[in-house]
């Protein structure tokens, strides 16, 4: 972030929450997937949201980001009521997200996946499509020199040309993060991005995590792998059975019987 407004803007969301959860319902048939959930998240921070398979964590953030519809509760997002907008309104306002099976398209070069995630925030009316070397000529070729600066961020430069489903699952999962960012979201939804990495590419990842940190984007991360949540979160909110059973910093959160119970008795670093 640059500027004093926009320091003040997130100094402002980090002490109100930028993500405010309360009271979420959602159910399916008779099932509640997620009960009464309040959660904030702080501006500029890494919070993580964890527990056993079928606590309502991807449920959550189906829910933020519109796929699923709240059946009660609110979600406000720097103020602003986000239940009952439709998804592409959310990615507007600032919330982008990835997912926990890779939704690339496979057959579309690595930098035109890349382009397709900042739509959002393109302008070019389909008149100037028209017009050889217009408005839209113009925005298309920035938005492939801004796809091109996303890709060597994550660290896939030079790969731009290659075809998606060429890539290691590892640089899949690189580039979706760098389609999520090309919309410049304040908000970064992540459901499992470790999911499937070897050590290496996890290493890469967590260090790729922290970087987006440092550019100001806030990050919701869900995630199984205990070493990557304690080593970027600065908070942690737990469910269990739709249910939130606890909350807090990494430290706080490993010693919580409550936690350590919900991950069948054993302990949270070997979850």
């Amino acid at each position: 972030m640059n500027g004093l407004g926009e320091a003040a803007n997130a100094i402002a969301a980090s002490e109100s929450g930028l993500l405010e959860i309360r009271g979420l319902i959602k159910r399916f048939g008779g099932v509640t997937a997620v009960n009464a959930l309040d959660m904030t998240v702080r501006g500029g921070d890494v919070h993580a949201l964890i527990g056993p398979n079928g606590s309502g964590k991807t449920t959550t953030l189906n829910v933020i980001s519109a796929l699923y519809h709240a059946d009660g509760g609110s979600i406000r997002f720097d103020g602003a009521q986000l239940v009952g907008m439709p998804s592409h309104a959310i990615a507007k306002a600032g919330i982008a997200r990835t997912f926990q099976n890779i939704r690339l398209f496979g057959e579309l070069s690595v930098v035109e996946n890349v382009m397709i995630g900042r739509h959002v925030r393109t302008h070019a009316g389909f008149l100037s499509a028209l017009v050889p070397g217009g408005a839209t000529a113009r925005e298309e070729r920035a938005t492939r020199a801004s796809a091109q600066e996303l890709l060597a961020f994550v660290g896939l430069d030079g790969a731009g040309d290659a075809t998606a489903r060429s890539l290691p699952y590892g640089d899949q999962r690189r580039v979706e993060i760098a389609r999520a960012l090309a919309s410049e979201p304040r908000l970064l939804l992540l459901d499992e991005p470790a999911a499937g990495m070897n050590p290496t590419e996890t290493d890469t990842l967590i260090a790729l995590l922290r970087r987006i940190r440092e550019l100001g984007t806030t990050l919701l991360l869900i995630e199984h792998d205990m070493n990557l949540v304690m080593s970027v979160s600065d908070r942690i909110t737990v469910l269990n059975f739709g249910q939130h059973i606890a909350e807090g910093p990494p430290d706080a959160i490993a010693r919580n019987p409550d936690v350590i119970t919900a991950y069948l008795g054993g302990t949270l670093d070997a979850a």
